[in-house]
């Protein structure tokens, strides 16, 4: 029975199963967001927000937790010094599960796992005419009073 146990078995082993989070977190990190399927995404979101929190927080002891779980120094060094202080001011919710459809060989429901703050330039739509800065305004003619009979 599976009661009160919570969390996907996602088709992996325990050990295989935290890899996977420690990598799909250090991908997010590093890269600002990753595609995967809805489960994993569901499943790693909590991993990265709580080292995110992690990072705002700062101090020598947060980076040991952080490195514990990410294994990069890179990775750590970003979310210290870039991650961390973006989210400084924000109280949670650091990322987003966008979905995107199904994946063509197995119809696996996939979707984005992005930074809140993250603007992916590719995916931004673009104007089809620059618009001065200046607004163009149309000359006002000025309408003469009708002059009434005395």
């Amino acid at each position: 029975m599976n009661h009160r146990r919570s969390g996907r078995k996602l088709g992996r082993d325990a050990s295989h199963r935290k890899a996977l989070y420690a990598n799909l977190a250090s991908a997010l990190i590093e890269h600002g967001r990753i595609k995967t399927t809805v489960a994993k995404a569901k499943e790693v979101r909590p991993v990265a927000e709580q080292m995110i929190t992690l990072g705002r927080t700062g101090g020598v002891h947060a980076r040991r937790q952080a490195l514990k779980l990410l294994r990069s120094q890179d990775v750590v060094h970003k979310l210290f010094s870039e991650v961390g202080p973006r989210f400084a001011d924000r109280p949670g919710g650091y990322s987003r599960i966008v979905r995107i459809g199904p994946r063509q060989g197995d119809a696996a429901e996939m979707a984005y796992l992005e930074l809140v703050d993250h603007v992916a330039e590719a995916k931004l739509p673009r104007r089809r005419r620059q618009v001065s800065e200046e607004p163009e305004t149309e000359p006002q003619v000025e309408e003469e009073a009708p002059v009434e009979p005395a």
